[in-house]
C-alpha cells in the first residue's frame, strides 16, 4: 500500500553522488591548439587525468553530452522525491568558465534554445506537471485531491553578505552594505533565514520570472578568464508542502462477513530544494582582476575554502568525528543540512578539458572525490501525527497478518505454549508443489507426444514419396508428396479426435459403473437411513436396462412403504390425529427442504463431473465414496440394532406409531425424489449417448472419405505416368532437330576460321614491330621515373637532416633549462641547510647558556634557608594542584620530539607544495611558449596562402613550408614538455595521501599548555626563516 511504502522508506543513508561535466573547449582554446587533457574511460563512471591518475564518480559526463541527458541521469530522482518529503541539494562547482552557471540555468539568455536549458527550468517544470498528476491521479481515485504549496527564494552572498535577489525595493547602490539578514537553527537541526523575501508561484511561468528576476540582479562581471563571471554563490530555494489523503485498507472484517471500508486521513509533508550556483575559484595570476574585482575573488575563494574545510571534515576518514566548521562562511551555514545533514545532495563539478587549465581541473577533481564520502542522514518531512498514525498502520497491518494466519491454520500454539508452523499447512505447500511437478510432467509428455505424432506424419509422408518413385517430372512430384501431405496430417488429426472420444466414453462408462455401485448400496440401506448428502452425488448411467430395472425396484418399494403407512394410520387413536397431522406437514416440509438441498447440490456436482472429470480425479473420487458408504453401511446396521431393540421395547406405547408414520413419510418423499431423478438422468443419458455416437459416426464416414480421395490421387499417378512418356518423345523429337541444326553452322564458322587465321599470319610481322617500340617507350618512362624518385629522395632526406638538427637544438635547450632549474633547486636547498643548521646552532647555544634545573631536595633546603619570616601569599590565578600537574607533565624531552615530528612534517609538506609550484611555473613558462609558436604558425600560414595566391616562386613558399614544419616541432616540443609537467605535479599529488597532515593535527591536539608554548615559539621561528629563504 502506498503509506506502507512511505513508513518504509522514512530513514534513508545517503552519501553525497557527484556528477563530473567536462565542457567543451571554447573557439579560442582550439586556435590556441591547446590539448585535451582528461579522458572518460568508455562505460564506466571513470575520468583519467595526466598519464595514468583516474578518478571515479557516480556519473561523469564527457564533452557532447546534452542538458536533457544530465537531467534525467542524476537530477529527476531527486524532484520525485520532494513529493515523498524528502530535501535536496544541487550545487555546481568549479573553476571560473567551466560552464556552472550554464549547467544550472541560472544565466537567463534570452536567445536559448530548449535543449540548452538548464537545470532549474527543467525541474520547475517538472515540478509542476508532478503536481498536475498526483491532483489527476487522486481524482480518478475518488479522493480529494492533494493541497500543494511551493514557495520560493533566491539569494546571494556576495562578499560574505547574504543580498535578497527578490527584493524590488532594494538599492543597488546599498550592495557593499552590511546585510540585515540572518541565519537560524531550529530544533531539528534545520536551517532557516530570516528576512528574505518569500513569493509564493502556481505554475512554471510564475517560477521562471523570479529566477529571471533575481538572475538580473545578480552580480557579475568580466574578468581575463571569462566575459560574465559571477561575483557571488547563488542560492535559488523552494520550499513545497503538501496535504495529501492517506488511504489504508484493514483486514479486519465486520460483523456481516465484508471487508471494512478504507479510512481516509491527511498527512502533511514538506520538502526543501536548494538550487546553489557557486561562484568559480580564480587565481588572480590569471583572471588580472584588480580592486573590486580583487576583492570579490578572494571573498569567493574565502567561502569556498570554508566549503572544502567542512567536505574535508565530514569526508577524510582521518578527521571523522571532529569539529566540522560550518561557522567559517555563511555559505556553510547555509548549506549545513545539506552536507552532513537532512539532505540528498547532488554535487556537479564542472571542469575544463583544455590543458592549460590542468591545476584547476586537477583541484576541482580532487575536491569532488572528498564530497563523494559525505553520508548524509535523509529523513522524510511529515508531521507528527502522521508519523504516529504511520507507525500505528504498520503494527496493526503486522497484528492482522498474524491473525489471519492464525485464523488460516498456517500458525497454531502447542501444549508448552510456543508458536509454530502447522503440519497441515506444511503438508498443503508439499501437496501444491507435487501437483505443480506432476502438471509440468504431464505438459512435458504432451509435448513429446505432439512431436512423436509430428514425426510420424513426416515418415508417412516421406515414405508415400518413396512410393511414387519414378513416376513423373519433380513439378508433378512436388504437387503429389504437398496433397499427401496435406491428407497425412487431416488423418493424425481425425484420429486424435477420435482416440479423445473414446477415451471420454471409457471415463463415462466408468463413472457409469461407480454410480450404480452407489444406488445399489443406497438401495440396501434401511428405511431410516437418512437422504444421501450432497457429497455423495452420482452419474448418468449408460445401460437403459438397467436403469429400467432400478426403477422398477424404486417404484415397488414406494408402494410397499405406502401400505405400510396406511396400515400403521388404522392402529393409531383418532384422538392423535391433529397432532399427528401437525407432526407429520413438521417433518415434511424438513425433509421436502432436506431433500430440494440435496438435489441441487447433486445436480451441480454432476453437471461439474461432466465437464472436468477426468480418469485419475474418478478413481480418487470413487475410492473416497466407497469408503464413505461402507462407514454408511455400518451406521446403517448399528441404527437397525437399536430400531429393532426400541421397537421390542416401546411396542406397548401408542406413541411410536406416531414416530413410523413421520419416518415412513420422509422416506417416501426422498423415493420419490430418487425416482423423479432416475428418470432425470436417463433421458440426459439418451440424449448424451446419441451425440457422442452421431460424432463418432461423422469420424468416420471422414475417414472414409479421406482414403476414398487418396485411392482417386493414387490413380491419377498412373495416369501422369503415361502422360509424361509421350512428353518426354516430344521433347526429344525437338532437341534432335534443333542439333541438326547447330551441326551446319558450326561446319560454317569452321570455315570463317580458316580464312581468319591466314589473315591473322599475314599481320604478325607488323605486331612485331609495334611492340618493339612499345617496350623502347616503356623503358624510357621507367628512367624517368627513377631519375624522379631519387630526386625526391633527396630532398628528403635533406629535410630529415635538418629536422634532425632542429630536434638536437631543442634538447639541448632542454636539457640546459634543465640543468638552470636543477641549479637553482639545489641552491635553494643549500640556502635552507645553512639557515637550518645556523638555527641548531642557536638552539644548542641557548641550551647551554640556560642553567640547569635543581632536584626537588636542593630546590626544598634552598627554599628553607632563603625563606623570610614573612607568610608569602599563592598567586590568586593558579593553585598549587594546577601548578603541581603542569610541572609534572611538561617535559623538554617529549616537546622536543612532539617539535622535530611536526617541523619534519610541516618541511615535508612545505617542500612538495614548493616542488609542485616550481613545476607549474615551469608548465606555465612552457604554455606561454606554446602559444607564442602557435601566433607564429598563424602568421606564416597566412603569408604562405597569400604567396600562394600571389603566384611567387617556388624557392620563397619552400622557405614558408619549412619554417612552419620547424615551428610546428617546435609547438610539439612544448607540448611534450607541457605534458611531462603534468605528469610530475601527478605523481608529487599522489605522494601526499593526507596523512602528514592528520598526523599532524593528533600531534597538536595532544600538547599541553606548556607544550603547545613551546611548539608554538619554534614554530614562529621557522616560519621567519621559511619566509627569507623564500623571498
Amino acid at each position: 500500500m502506498k503509506m506502507n511504502e512511505n513508513t518504509e522508506k522514512k530513514d534513508d543513508d545517503s552519501s553525497v553522488r557527484v556528477a563530473l561535466r567536462i565542457r567543451p573547449q571554447l573557439a579560442r582554446e582550439k586556435i590556441d591548439m591547446c590539448q585535451v587533457c582528461t579522458n572518460v574511460v568508455h562505460g564506466e563512471p571513470q575520468v583519467m587525468i595526466g598519464k595514468d591518475k583516474s578518478f571515479t564518480f557516480d556519473f561523469v559526463f564527457d564533452l557532447e553530452v546534452t542538458q536533457e541527458t544530465i537531467y534525467h541521469s542524476c537530477v529527476k530522482d531527486l524532484i520525485e522525491g520532494c513529493f515523498e518529503g524528502y530535501n535536496a541539494t544541487i550545487f555546481a562547482y568549479g573553476q571560473t568558465g567551466s560552464g556552472k552557471t550554464y549547467t544550472m540555468g541560472t544565466g537567463f539568455d534570452i536567445n536559448i534554445s530548449e535543449e540548452e536549458v538548464g537545470i532549474i527550468p527543467r525541474a520547475v517544470d517538472h515540478l509542476f506537471r508532478g503536481i498536475e498528476e498526483c491532483r489527476a491521479a487522486a481524482i480518478q481515485r475518488n479522493e480529494p485531491p492533494p493541497d500543494f504549496k511551493v514557495n520560493t527564494q533566491f539569494m546571494e552572498i556576495y562578499n560574505e553578505e547574504i543580498i535578497d535577489l527578490l527584493d524590488t525595493t532594494r538599492d543597488p547602490e546599498s550592495r557593499g552594505r552590511k546585510s540585515h539578514i540572518k541565519i537560524h537553527e531550529d530544533a531539528g537541526g534545520g536551517i532557516y533565514v530570516v528576512g528574505v523575501t518569500t513569493k509564493p508561484v502556481s505554475s512554471l511561468n510564475d517560477t521562471l520570472q523570479c529566477l529571471q528576476i533575481g538572475s538580473l540582479s545578480r552580480a557579475t562581471a568580466s574578468t581575463n578568464m571569462n566575459s560574465q563571471s559571477s561575483r557571488s554563490h547563488a542560492i535559488f530555494t523552494l520550499h513545497i508542502k503538501q496535504t495529501r489523503v492517506s488511504t489504508e485498507e484493514s483486514f479486519i472484517d465486520d460483523e456481516d462477513g465484508q471487508d471494512a471500508e478504507p479510512q481516509q486521513e491527511f498527512e502533511t509533508l514538506t520538502a526543501k530544494f536548494h538550487f546553489v550556483d557557486l561562484a568559480g575559484s580564480e587565481r588572480l595570476k590569471r583572471t588580472g582582476a584588480t580592486g573590486d574585482r580583487a576583492k570579490e575573488g578572494i571573498s569567493i575563494n574565502c567561502g569556498l575554502l570554508a566549503l572544502g574545510n567542512v567536505i574535508s571534515a565530514l569526508g577524510d576518514k582521518a578527521k571523522r568525528g571532529s569539529h566540522v566548521p560550518y561557522r567559517d562562511s555563511k555559505l556553510t551555514r547555509l548549506l549545513q543540512d545539506s552536507l552532513g545533514g537532512n539532505s540528498r545532495t547532488l554535487m556537479i563539478a564542472c571542469i575544463s578539458p583544455s590543458d592549460r587549465d590542468f591545476m584547476e581541473t586537477l583541484n576541482t577533481l580532487q575536491y569532488a572525490n572528498r564530497a563523494r564520502n559525505i553520508r548524509n542522514k535523509v529523513i522524510a518531512n511529515q508531521d507528527k501525527a502522521s508519523k504516529q498514525l504511520a507507525v500505528l498502520r504498520t503494527e496493526i497491518l503486522k497484528l492482522q497478518e498474524e491473525l489471519m494466519e492464525y485464523k488460516t491454520g498456517k500458525r497454531i500454539v502447542d501444549e508448552d505454549g510456543t508458536e509454530v508452523i502447522s503440519d497441515v499447512h506444511s503438508e498443503n505447500k508439499m501437496l501444491m508443489n507435487e501437483n505443480d511437478k506432476l502438471r509440468q510432467r504431464v505438459k512435458a509428455l504432451n509435448e513429446a507426444l505432439e512431436s512423436l505424432t509430428a514425426r510420424n506424419a513426416q515418415l508417412m509422408i516421406e515414405k508415400a514419396t518413396l512410393c511414387l518413385g519414378n513416376a513423373g517430372g519433380d513439378a508433378a512430384c512436388e504437387e503429389v508428396t504437398k496433397l499427401v501431405e496435406g491428407y497425412v496430417k487431416e488423418m493424425e488429426e481425425l484420429r486424435a479426435k477420435l482416440a479423445e472420444a473414446q477415451s471420454m466414453a471409457d471415463i463415462m462408462k466408468k463413472s457409469t459403473s461407480r454410480t450404480t455401485s452407489r444406488l445399489s448400496l443406497s438401495m440396501m440401506m434401511s428405511p431410516m437411513l437418512s437422504p444421501v448428502p450432497a457429497s455423495h452425488s452420482y452419474e448418468m448411467p449408460l445401460s437403459p436396462e438397467y436403469s429400467t430395472s432400478v426403477l422398477d425396484d424404486a417404484k415397488k418399494d414406494v408402494q410397499r412403504l405406502k401400505k405400510m403407512m396406511r396400515s400403521q394410520s388404522r392402529i393409531s387413536h383418532e384422538s392423535d390425529k391433529e397432532n399427528k397431522r401437525t407432526d407429520d406437514e413438521k417433518e415434511k416440509n424438513e425433509a421436502e427442504e432436506v431433500t430440494e438441498k440435496q438435489t441441487d447440490e447433486k445436480l451441480e456436482k454432476e453437471t461439474e463431473q461432466e465437464v472436468y472429470d477426468g480418469l485419475d480425479e474418478d478413481e480418487m473420487e470413487r475410492e473416497e465414496e466407497e469408503e464413505e458408504l461402507l462407514n454408511l453401511n455400518d451406521e446403517e446396521e448399528d441404527g437397525d440394532g437399536e430400531d429393532e431393540s426400541s421397537s421390542d421395547s416401546e411396542a406397548k406405547d401408542s406413541d411410536n406409531v406416531h414416530e413410523d408414520l413421520a419416518e415412513l413419510t420422509c422416506e417416501i418423499s426422498i423415493k420419490q425424489r430418487l425416482i423423479e431423478e432416475l428418470e432425470l438422468t436417463q433421458r440426459r443419458l439418451h440424449s448424451l449417448k446419441s451425440q457422442y455416437e452421431e460424432k463418432v459416426l461423422q469420424l468416420q464416414a471422414k475417414i472414409k472419405e479421406t482414403e476414398l480421395e487418396r485411392d482417386k490421387v493414387l490413380a491419377n499417378i498412373n495416369q501422369v505416368e503415361n502422360v509424361t512418356a509421350e512428353k518426354a518423345k516430344k521433347v526429344r523429337d525437338e532437341f534432335e532437330r534443333k542439333l541438326n541444326d547447330m551441326q551446319s553452322e558450326l561446319k560454317k564458322l569452321n570455315a570463317a576460321k580458316k580464312e581468319h587465321s591466314k589473315l591473322i599470319r599475314n599481320q604478325s610481322h607488323y605486331e612485331k614491330q609495334l611492340k618493339t617500340l612499345q617496350h623502347e617507350l616503356a623503358e624510357m618512362k621507367k628512367t624517368k621515373v627513377r631519375l624522379m624518385k631519387q630526386i625526391k629522395e633527396d630532398s628528403e632526406k635533406t629535410k630529415q637532416s635538418e629536422a634532425r638538427r632542429n630536434k638536437e637544438l631543442a634538447q639541448l635547450r632542454k636539457e640546459q633549462l634543465k640543468k638552470e632549474t636543477r641549479i637553482r633547486t639545489l641552491e635553494q636547498e643549500k640556502k635552507q641547510r645553512e639557515l637550518v643548521l645556523k638555527r641548531k646552532q642557536e638552539e644548542v647555544e641557548t641550551l647551554r647558556k640556560r642553567p640547569k634545573p635543581m632536584s626537588s631536595k636542593v630546590a626544598g633546603r634552598v627554599g628553607q634557608y632563603s625563606r623570610p619570616n614573612t607568610i608569602p601569599i599563592a598567586p590568586v590565578t593558579s593553585s598549587p594542584r594546577r601548578r603541581r600537574r603542569g610541572t609534572a607533565e611538561f617535559s623538554a624531552k617529549a616537546a622536543k620530539q612532539k617539535w622535530d615530528t611536526l617541523e619534519k612534517n610541516v618541511t615535508s609538506l612545505i617542500n612538495k607544495k614548493q616542488t609542485v609550484t616550481n613545476i607549474e611555473r615551469d608548465m606555465d613558462v612552457w604554455l606561454k611558449q606554446r602559444e607564442k609558436f602557435v601566433k607564429k604558425l598563424e602568421k606564416y600560414m597566412k603569408e604562405k596562402d597569400k604567396a600562394v595566391e600571389a603566384g611567387k616562386s617556388e624557392e620563397e613558399i619552400k622557405e614558408m613550408t619549412d619554417v612552419i614544419e620547424s615551428l610546428n616541432n617546435q609547438v610539439e616540443f612544448a607540448q611534450d614538455n607541457i605534458y611531462e609537467c603534468q605528469t610530475n605535479i601527478m605523481q608529487v599529488e599522489e605522494t601526499n595521501n593526507g596523512m602528514e597532515t592528520a598526523d599532524t593535527s593528533l600531534l597538536v591536539s595532544s600538547c599541553n599548555l606548556e607544550e603547545a608554548r613551546y611548539l608554538l615559539e619554534h614554530f614562529i621561528n621557522l616560519t621567519i626563516t621559511k619566509v627569507y629563504t623564500y623571498i
